[in-house]
């Protein structure tokens, strides 16, 4: 499949949201983006349940739908002084305040415990760096196969630097770094076979390493200047694109007019 060149010159905008004069209660099909969305329901549902499901049609679903995913690239040592490096897209915050992650390490194709999780469960520790647009294909080549032991640190083109309290190294590159202290894992396996295939990894986060031409003055994370990829579906990566401002409603200021629409929309 041809694709054309990479543009690096496009930058994340803000903007408003799609539909800026939105009211409580409005009906999606009252503009014609909305109309257009829904035009889509003619076409049916196909429903899968996964009991019936085989492990790969399961992974591509899962996988094209759950999008985009942030990705946890994740920085080892094992108890020998080897270091590993791999990237995980089945990641997130758990919560900000005590700061918790979590991300999914699969098994590897033989069945056993990749050499993140391995290294971490004895370790307890790891660095999680996240991948910006320059550096992509670096991080991407960690993702290789390898034999167990291999140092992923010595195709990457990467730099090692040293972390405040954890062996890991973190990536220097990566603009945002977290040193992480292991909270819990918990071993998934399938409900019918017992098998072991994921270990979910639960954990502390110890120090922020933030870059500080990435940082704003309100001290959050400059979007357009960090440019933070995420993982899609297939072999595809996703960047940031245009984001639109949203804020949460807030029940004091909107009860008013929350009970107006109630009064007028008809279920």
């Amino acid at each position: 499949m041809s694709v054309p060149a990479f543009n690096s010159t496009t930058h994340s905008t803000f903007t408003q949201s799609p539909n800026p004069s939105w009211t409580y209660g409005e009906k999606v099909d009252t503009t014609p983006v909305g109309k257009d969305w829904l035009a889509g329901e003619s076409a049916g549902w196909k429903v899968y349940n996964t009991a019936e499901l085989d492990e790969a049609n399961t992974h591509k679903l899962l996988n094209s739908g759950i999008v985009p995913r942030p990705i946890a690239f994740v920085s080892t040592i094992s108890e020998e002084g080897i270091e590993n490096l791999a990237p995980f897209s089945w990641f997130n915050t758990v919560t900000t305040y005590p700061p918790v992650i979590s991300f999914g390490c699969n098994n590897n194709a033989s069945g056993g415990l990749k050499d993140t999780a391995a290294n971490l469960k004895k370790s307890k520790e790891f660095s999680v760096n996240i991948i910006s647009e320059p550096f992509m294909e670096n991080a991407n080549a960690t993702s290789i196969d390898a034999p167990r032991d291999f140092d992923e640190w010595s195709i990457s083109g990467l730099t090692k630097e040293k972390c405040v309290e954890i062996k890991a190294s973190r990536v220097k590159e990566s603009a945002f770094s977290l040193e992480c202290e292991l909270y819990n894992s918990m071993d998934i396996t399938h409900p019918v076979t017992g098998e072991h295939k994921c270990t979910l990894i639960v954990a502390r986060v110890k120090y922020i390493h933030v870059r500080k031409d990435v940082l704003t003055d309100r001290g959050i994370i400059d979007l357009t200047k960090y440019k933070p990829v995420a993982r899609l579906g297939d072999v595809s990566y996703g960047r940031v694109g245009d984001a639109c401002r949203m804020a949460p409603p807030k029940w004091a200021q909107e009860e008013a007019k929350i009970q107006e629409a109630l009064a007028t929309v008809s279920f």
